[in-house]
């Protein structure tokens, strides 16, 4: 590890609150009441409630919701036997992982025992307060004998997931190689570097889903397992091969698929070529695999290859499983996780890796078109369905097998419970800086003189987001950085009133007068046009020279939002634009729109932020209900707005069937869904939870959203510009350093998948 990147990773866990997790109270605790509740006498009430049937706890307390990740940091990542307090950042990085992904809370519990059974005593003595235990980090061979006496031995969700994650998330990604291939999993020869503990769970999953025993050959550190050798341990005997054979190399030969779970660079191009045609090979060996990216796909063009690294296609990752895994087993109140569960599991993340790739998940990977294929055979971490597709499936497998406590009917509804339980919080921001840091885009920041702008691109440049490009005055901004230690090295700084740029200035001049000479607008207004900070910045943008732009912290939107008509320009197709803020509440993700550009909305201005706002949200890879407010519902007012919304609704339905919307209504009946169902049965809407609201017009959505963010009901994104032919963000004034940040990972967004139309624009084309 880099200087660099040891001092960042020191630094993250250290500032602020130290560590990566916290707990914070569920419930109210305001008042003296909510004390009396919370603690004594009320608590009393649950406690005897409990007494009398312990499944209670459940309903009462937060067990079924709360895994416990349990470790004596015997075998901790590629650092080996560090110790239980070593290990304690790991284990918080999985409860971390585990609550960002599926919304589950967790105890991380490091056990300064390496005796197995004094081990399983201890977790045994604490497992009443869990509803599930991860373990993790524990080696080989005590591991198995702790995990099989747990599961035997108490009735919630016990797993492995050394064992058995890895041996989940590759075998979906075998399924999908084998149907790419067209081989079969009971024909297949398999060969298996490495008998550890994952080495052990993979190739029983593998049986379990049809590979035949005798088509296997597993090593270990002293060749193949066979047969003919005396050292075998109970572990390994299974598996052991009557082919006389000792290497590697000859138990390539003719193989089809290789699963390598073992050490770096033992697997060369020579025994890859020896395989079978459409070879399929899992080199998982971290940080560096058994036989690296380049060498393995130089060596053959036919092979399916993966690793567990996230900078080559195909990677076997355990976060597509475990915390879907749990969350289904939790959800269901299941007495432990079966094999049954687990095929489930596999299932459906092969299944997923085969429908259609949102383009939010194709934009976080470098705007590869993603679609099932040999670079594709399993879903990429960041793909937010392996929520509702793997927990579902577990679930309903833990149903069938009859280990669940709770059945779960509404499989529609569970789904719901499952996306607004995760809400939007930080999942949907933290793909999107993966995203912008897998592909930055120059960003123009045109009030370079604001302080909180300054400080946000200092933080862009660390979090490598985007390559920022300053307007403004060098020596300015140098004092300014200088006065307030922001370290801005690197950084590009235009000075358009440089004489340097004076070329700059007069090619957008002409280029802007050439756009808009039929409007009575001279080359000589341009060029002094150009003088003004936003209007270069734009032009910087339209002409290719920059890819987005970040302003409006000191300006009017008025004045900047008319210049970016007049430089940028509005979309083909719509006479609008509109601005959109992004809630994250309780009650889940509401997108907000028109929060910042259109006063009194006419009914074609409403007309064009309906479909803005339907094919934003569908961009944030969610899928779009819309809700169009007023005060009175469905036509109850016959006059002033509700009756003009009344009318954009009925030209919405003709001319947009696809598009689904409803009103007007009122706000309260819109997040309602029981009592908008219940009032208004014929609601397009029926059954479906709102996430999208547009106003009658400016005063009430900007109202809205400011009192949603002076009252801390939920984190806001915003203001997000839908409109324009280019990606131009105005702010709003006043806002935050993180705020600017967020925006400009969203300016970066829009420019990603801007640039992804413009290609695939282009390709029509050709």
């Amino acid at each position: 590890m880099s200087t660099k990147l040891r001092e960042e990773a020191l630094r993250y866990h250290a500032e602020g609150r130290p560590g990566k997790i916290e707990v914070v109270p569920s419930k109210p605790y305001s008042s003296q009441h909510d004390l009396s509740l919370a603690y004594s006498p009320g608590v009393a009430e649950p406690c005897l409630e409990i007494e009398k049937d312990e499944q209670k706890a459940y309903e009462y307390t937060s067990k079924g919701n709360l895994v416990a990740v349990i470790s004596n940091g015997t075998a901790v990542l590629g650092l080996g036997d560090i110790g239980a307090v070593a290990g304690k950042p790991v284990m918080e990085g999985k409860g971390l992982l585990f609550k960002i992904f599926a919304g589950i809370d967790v105890f991380d519990i490091e056990i300064n025992e390496k005796d197995p059974e004094k081990f399983i005593q201890v977790v045994k003595a604490i497992s009443p307060t869990f509803g599930g235990i991860n373990l993790e980090d524990i080696k080989a061979p005590e591991c198995f004998e702790i995990e099989e006496r747990l599961k035997a031995e108490l009735d919630i969700p016990i797993m492995h997931d050394d064992q058995h994650g890895t041996a989940i998330i590759s075998a979906a990604g075998l399924l999908n190689a084998l149907e790419l291939t067209g081989k079969k999993i009971e024909e297949v020869k398999i060969v298996v570097n490495g008998a550890g503990a994952a080495a052990n769970s993979c190739t029983k999953l593998y049986i379990a889903l049809g590979a035949k025993l005798e088509n296997i050959v597993m090593l270990d550190s002293k060749g193949v397992i066979s047969k003919y050798r005396n050292d075998l341990n109970e572990r390994k005997r299974p598996f052991a091969t009557d082919r006389n054979i000792s290497t590697l190399e000859e138990a390539l030969v003719g193989a089809d698929v290789f699963l390598g779970l073992s050490v770096a660079d033992v697997l060369t191009v020579e025994m890859v070529q020896s395989m079978n045609e459409n070879p399929i090979v899992f080199a998982l060996a971290n940080p560096n695999p058994e036989i690296s990216y380049e060498l393995a796909i130089s060596s053959r063009k036919d092979i399916i290859f993966a690793t567990g690294r996230s900078d080559h296609p195909n990677q076997i990752n355990n976060v597509l499983g475990f915390p879907y895994i749990f969350r289904g087993a939790l959800d269901v109140r299941a007495t432990c996780i079966n094999e049954e569960m687990k095929i489930a599991a596999v299932r459906a993340i092969a299944d997923l890796a085969k429908k259609a790739v949102p383009d939010v998940v194709n934009a976080a990977y470098n705007l590869k078109r993603l679609s099932f294929g040999r670079d594709y055979i399993i879903p990429k971490p960041l793909d937010n369905r392996l929520l509702t597709a793997v927990a579902p499936a577990v679930a309903k497998a833990a149903i069938a097998s009859g280990v669940a406590r709770k059945t779960i009917t509404d499989w529609d509804e569970y789904n719901e419970i499952l996306l607004e339980r995760m809400g939007l919080d930080n999942k949907m921001l933290r793909r999107f800086y993966e995203m912008a840091k897998q592909n930055p885009k120059r960003v123009v920041f045109s009030e370079s003189n604001h302080l909180n702008m300054l400080k946000a691109v200092e933080t862009c440049v660390s979090e490598g987001i985007c390559y920022p490009i300053l307007l403004g005055n060098e020596e300015k901004i140098a004092n300014i950085a200088a006065e307030n230690q922001i370290n801005l090295e690197g950084v590009e700084i235009v000075n358009l009133r440089h004489d340097r740029e004076e070329s700059r200035r007069l090619r957008y001049a002409k280029l802007l007068s050439d756009k808009r000479c039929r409007e009575g607008y001279t080359f000589h207004e341009a060029a002094e046009q150009m003088f003004n900070r936003d209007s270069f910045g734009m032009m910087m943008v339209e002409s290719g020279d920059a890819d987005a732009l970040i302003t409006g912290v000191f300006g009017k939107y008025l004045d900047t939002i008319n210049l970016a008509k007049d430089i940028i320009g509005i979309r083909k197709g719509l006479n609008h634009i509109a601005a959109m803020h992004i809630v994250n509440s309780k009650k889940g993700v509401l997108f907000l729109a028109d929060t910042l550009f259109n006063r009194h909305p006419s009914a074609d201005a409403l007309i064009d932020i309906a479909r803005l706002a339907n094919s934003t949200v569908k961009l944030f890879a969610h899928d779009p209900v819309i809700a169009m407010l007023s005060y009175s519902n469905f036509g109850d007012d016959k006059v002033g707005s509700p009756a003009s919304v009344h009318k954009v609704v009925e030209t919405l339905h003709r001319d947009y069937p696809d598009m689904v919307v409803d009103g007007e209504m009122q706000v309260n009946v819109a997040l309602n869904k029981e009592f908008r169902d219940e009032k208004f049965p014929f609601t397009k809407l029926r059954g479906k939870s709102v996430n999208t609201l547009v106003f009658p017009n400016l005063s009430s959505a900007n109202t809205a959203y400011k009192l949603l963010l002076e009252t801390g009901v939920g984190d806001i994104i915003g203001p997000i510009q839908m409109g324009l032919n280019k990606p131009v963000h105005i702010l709003d004034v006043g806002m935050s350093v993180r705020d600017i940040v967020n925006m400009t990972v969203i300016a970066v967004i829009d420019a990603i998948v801007e640039e992804n139309i413009s290609v695939n624009r282009l390709k029509r084309v050709e």
